[in-house]
């Protein structure tokens, strides 16, 4: 498989590196954009919409750009880079896939054009809080009563897109408009946005056929986010690793700098392979995800989230340990990229989440099985 950029591609990192580089070149740019509400900056969204990637993943003639998830995982990518806040991955990627995979012709115009343009900020609430959220219908108006939680940029949103179990089986998914339901925001540890989201009797609106299953609306929605998760880890990555090995570079001890220590640049290395490791997975899954579709990508996604999750996890640790205490400050770069690549790992299924789910996969157990006879 070839991983290089084209033309187009390369351009297309350029100009996001370019717009959110200079957005939050500074770091205390991006810690006061952060501590004011809501979270991120309206004027980058905008400029991002000028640009077409609120767009990008959604067909032409539902106003966007037709482009595919190797072109959403560079924007990602850049994005992490710079820890930009920006809810590019849960409106535009979460929300606007469930709505591109479930709604109508009319309905994908009508809510993916104005996400498209800047105009209206969408968040997907998929997952349940104390408790489920469930729909009702009576003489063909629907309602949703329960609880959503965590739902990122939910307090923000201006548009929900619900999953609620259905009165026979299985899941729709509804859009809510954001000032009917009861909304508690708060901040998460690594600085984002979420919030609890409780429906009592909110008149909603099936996507799609009124009834019909869409779980695997949901599913290719919660797929191609994590694809999307895992290039905007490896941004982070990359930056966490830049930074430590100037750091090893720089910082002298005993008269010399720290990379002379044949130990520390050792755990640098072993960095450098994570990050590597992490990048061609995430890559191939990307490729899958492009060639065959969600339906058949799902192994793929899990696989590549199993193994960003643990190169994050060893890169964020080995960032900290190896800058000693500055990285424990608020002030500094590296804890937060640490505090992000945490959050990235929880928020669509950990580590554990996908080894479960690929162990169980497995066929052909009797063979391996050292009891059998």
């Amino acid at each position: 498989m070839d991983f290089t950029y084209d033309d187009e591609q390369v351009a297309l990192r350029e100009a996001v590196r370019g717009l959110v580089g200079k957005a939050y070149s500074d770091f205390e740019q991006r810690r006061r954009t952060v501590a004011e509400e809501p979270g991120w900056s309206e004027e980058v969204w905008a400029r991002l919409a000028e640009m077409g990637i609120l767009g990008l993943p959604f067909a032409e003639e539902d106003g966007g750009v037709g482009a595919g998830p190797a072109e959403v995982g560079i924007v990602a990518h850049e994005l992490g880079r710079v820890l930009a806040p920006e809810p590019f991955l849960a409106s535009v990627v979460l929300a606007g896939t469930a709505v591109a995979e479930a709604g109508t012709p009319q309905q994908r115009a009508e809510v993916l054009g104005p996400l498209a343009a800047g105009e209206r900020v969408l968040a997907l609430a998929y997952a349940d809080g104390a408790t489920p959220v469930t729909a009702s219908e009576q003489a063909g108006a629907w309602t949703l009563s329960g609880t959503k939680e965590p739902v990122l940029h939910g307090a923000r949103a201006d548009l929900l897109v619900v999953s609620a179990a259905l009165p026979g089986a299985g899941s729709g998914l509804f859009l809510v408009q954001g000032d009917a339901a009861a909304r508690t925001g708060y901040r998460t540890y690594d600085g984002a946005r979420a919030a609890r989201v409780v429906l009592d009797g909110t008149a909603a609106v099936p996507l799609g056929e009124p009834g019909a299953d869409q779980s695997a609306a949901l599913a290719a929605a919660l797929d191609t986010g994590r694809v999307a998760a895992c290039h905007e880890a490896l941004g982070a990555m990359s930056v966490a690793l830049a930074a430590t090995t100037a750091y090893l570079k720089s910082r002298k001890q005993f008269g010399v700098p720290l990379s002379t220590f044949q130990s520390l640049t050792f755990r640098a290395a072993d960095m450098y392979v994570s990050l590597e490791l992490a990048t061609s997975i995430a890559s191939w899954a990307t490729m899958v995800l492009a060639e065959r579709g969600p339906a058949a990508a799902t192994e793929a996604v899990s696989r590549a989230a199993l193994q960003v999750s643990r190169s994050g996890r060893h890169v964020g640790q080995e960032a900290v340990q190896l800058h000693g205490g500055i990285a424990m400050t608020a002030e500094y770069l590296v804890g937060n990229l640490t505090a992000h690549l945490t959050a990235l790992d929880h928020l669509l299924g950990d580590g554990h989440h996908h080894l479960r789910g690929l162990a169980a996969a497995v066929d052909g157990h009797g063979a391996l099985d050292p009891l059998a006879r």
